[in-house]
């Protein structure tokens, strides 16, 4: 489905960011991954090349709030692989601090990567894309539709996500370029794994379908955004969650 195609993913060492990566790579695309340090990179081309070695995939770690940063990695990627097709702006911070506790030390951190990554690597990308008449997957969250109980700044930020993809969509659509999100809720990464039974358990009341989605269920979201079957789509919110309603 993306053969010829040239991928970024930024987040995508591990969790839904890693499954992106899979998912795009098993489909014939050439991807540059994007993680924090240097070893959680090179773990993940390793593991990624031990289940292929023909998986066409670099990999660096800018910090993405540095827009001399991410313009050094954007145009090393282009370099090797000559364009860009498909930027899917996938890192995030989660946060559960409650208002009462919330510091601007965190708002600044979540701020930075949820936000400001997003406006920096979308920004950066721009003219690679209008080259290509490419596309712009962001990751949102469930929580940018309904809220949450605690830690407003993580809503707040995916709030903003959603913004700039539908308002990038309506601007960039001149150039062809499309721009997308995908809304993942409650998904099976090693951090849900992790919490004990009675935490997973009330989750599952509010999920018809009574499971937790899959880190692979949700990368076939960005596939299909990122795919020609996606043509005409922009400007969209697509939520995987199973029908959860929180």
């Amino acid at each position: 489905m993306l053969e010829n195609k040239v991928a970024i993913v930024t987040g995508g060492t591990r969790g839904i960011g890693y499954e992106i990566v899979r998912k795009f790579l098993k489909n014939k695309a050439r991807v540059a991954l994007f993680g924090s340090r240097q070893e959680t990179v090179d773990k993940a081309i390793a593991s990624l090349k031990e289940e292929n070695e023909n998986y066409e995939v670099i990999g660096f770690y800018p910090n993405l709030s540095s827009e001399e940063e991410v313009k050094e990695a954007i145009s090393s990627v282009v370099k090797e692989y000559g364009k860009l097709d498909i930027l899917v702006n996938n890192a995030g911070m989660s946060s559960a601090t409650p208002f009462d506790n919330h510091t601007m030390e965190e708002y600044n951190k979540v701020m930075d990567l949820n936000v400001k990554a997003v406006y920096n690597c979308s920004k950066v990308a721009l003219d690679y894309l209008k080259e290509t008449k490419g596309t712009i997957i962001n990751t949102s969250s469930m929580v940018s539709i309904y809220g949450q109980p605690s830690g407003v700044m993580y809503p707040a930020s995916k709030f903003a996500v959603n913004g700039m993809t539908k308002s990038l969509a309506r601007e960039l659509g001149k150039y062809g370029i499309r721009v997308n999100a995908v809304a993942p809720g409650v998904t099976e990464t090693d951090m849900v794994k992790n919490l004990p039974k009675e935490m997973i358990e009330p989750l599952l009341k509010t999920i018809p379908l009574g499971r937790i989605g899959s880190p692979e269920e949700v990368a076939d979201a960005f596939l299909f955004l990122a795919s020609p079957m996606a043509s005409y789509v922009t400007g969209e919110i697509l939520s995987v969650d199973g029908a959860a309603r929180n």
